[in-house]
């Protein structure tokens, strides 16, 4: 970052991208507090309940996050509508993404058909198999709440309003830890359902937070004049495959780095419940973590659509290099945080010993990859501001399926280079990943910045 960079205009980029990404930030990390909330109950009620619950939320994880994926690709859309002060056009993207999403949603339900083969497919005790089954039976049944609230809270971050959804979220958190409680229990006169009531209230839950962010949509009058419910638009195939072309490079982005934690957890379950427990702690402890940067870019996104918008494509790069600061910056202290309370940490999620000490050791890897995880992130949101997601995409099956999983799998599961190093050499593949995808995708903001801009000169 040049001296150049640094001026007025710089620091009222990082002030808005500030006001823009805490309540990201607050949805974000509530969201994943709803994973790390089942995965600490599920094992205080038992280990091979917590191990039944990683091992399904691994497995319906890549389903939900390739679906958020797509409804990602509409935030740029209605961001740049917003900045170039166009209400006209909003409703139709709006309405076009809700029908990807219920598309996407009947296929997911038909999956419920395959859970028994997937789960037998896993060589793990039937017991574990029983209840990883009926945890993910439910979590996929949430599937057409889950899409229909994404479209419609990228449709409110679109507009730069966060606030509305971080309510709706944060409510979800506080509505999930009682009703876990009550299932996993068996309270009230429920059945006692073990892990698989942490499924039943997740899905719950996600039919309730569709519901409530619906009813801000249809009544927030600051939305009125988008007309998104005044009339039912019919299905657009070429704005559908605009959609398309840009939100599934995103969504095949999420899901080639979240597939690549879930194959592990699958690949780490033959080694134990044990392994699998301490696996999923510093994987759900690193997940709540990145939320951090995450909000940052998702913040950068919506900011980089409204100045493309606006007509300031020169201005994107302030608002890049303030977003970098700023991630990098949270990182900091919080990887410091959890080299020195590693100990600490791990032992809210268990009170078994031997879990709290695989777990512990684990937590020093994944402090360390955050630094790569922070940067790629933020390059790949602003790469999803300027519209750019195909070579997004490109870059993270490279970095994660070509780097990074051969480095874990070697590592982990054979003695070709150390001694096997089970959960550790898994996570040592991650670093190396997130950090080639660090550095490839950090170049490819940079070319398209200089494109972006030379356009926008030539034009005018």
């Amino acid at each position: 970052m040049t001296t150049a960079v640094i001026d007025n205009s710089f620091f009222k980029e990082f002030k808005v991208l500030a006001s823009l990404a805490w309540p990201l930030l607050i949805a974000q990390v509530t969201q994943t507090l709803m994973g790390v909330s089942d995965t600490i109950m599920a094992g205080r009620y038992n280990s091979v309940d917590m191990a039944a619950v990683a091992i399904g939320f691994g497995m319906s994880l890549p389903v939900l996050i390739f679906m958020q994926g797509i409804t990602l690709g509409l935030s740029p859309i209605i961001s740049r509508y917003d900045g170039a002060k166009n209400t006209a056009d909003v409703a139709n993207a709006v309405q076009q993404m809700l029908y990807i999403s219920l598309g996407m949603s009947v296929f997911v339900l038909l999956l419920l058909l395959a859970i028994p083969g997937a789960v037998g497919a896993i060589d793990m005790t039937p017991e574990l198999a029983q209840k990883t089954g009926d945890y993910l039976f439910y979590v996929l049944l949430s599937a057409p709440a889950f899409g229909i609230y994404q479209t419609l809270r990228n449709y409110c971050e679109g507009l730069s309003i966060t606030v509305p959804t971080m309510m709706i979220m944060a409510t979800g958190l506080l509505v999930n830890i009682p009703v876990n409680y009550i299932f996993i229990n068996g309270l009230f006169g429920m059945p006692e359902m073990g892990g698989a009531g942490c499924g039943l209230a997740t899905m719950l839950v996600f039919y309730t937070m569709a519901l409530a962010t619906f009813a801000y949509t249809f009544y927030a009058t600051k939305l009125k004049k988008y007309k998104l419910y005044e009339r039912f638009l019919p299905i657009s195939k070429p704005d559908i495959n605009y959609m398309l072309r840009l939100g599934l490079p995103i969504a095949f982005t999420l899901l080639f780095e979240v597939a690549l934690f879930a194959v592990v957890a699958v690949m780490l379950a033959p080694l134990g419940a044990l392994t699998v427990a301490a696996h999923q702690i510093a994987l759900n402890v690193s997940s709540l973590i990145f939320m951090l940067p995450l909000s940052i870019g998702l913040a950068l996104a919506i900011r980089i659509g409204f100045l493309i918008g606006e007509g300031r494509h020169n201005h994107t790069k302030k608002a890049y290099w303030a977003a970098m600061l700023l991630a990098v910056s949270m990182v900091v202290f919080t990887a410091s945080t959890i080299l020195l309370f590693n100990d600490q940490i791990a032992s809210i999620y268990s009170g078994e010993k031997a879990v709290i000490t695989a777990a512990a050791s684990l937590l020093i890897l994944a402090a360390l990859f955050q630094f790569s995880d922070a940067i790629q992130v933020v390059s790949a949101n602003a790469l999803r501001g300027y519209k750019d997601t195909k070579a997004m995409l490109i870059i993270s099956f490279i970095s994660y399926w070509l780097v990074g999983f051969p480095v874990g799998v070697m590592l982990g599961l054979t003695d070709m280079l150390v001694p096997r190093m089970a959960a550790a050499g898994f996570w040592i593949g991650f670093i190396t990943g997130l950090s080639v995808a660090a550095v490839l995708l950090f170049m490819r903001v940079k070319v398209i910045q200089k494109r972006i801009i030379d356009d926008s000169l030539v034009r005018t």
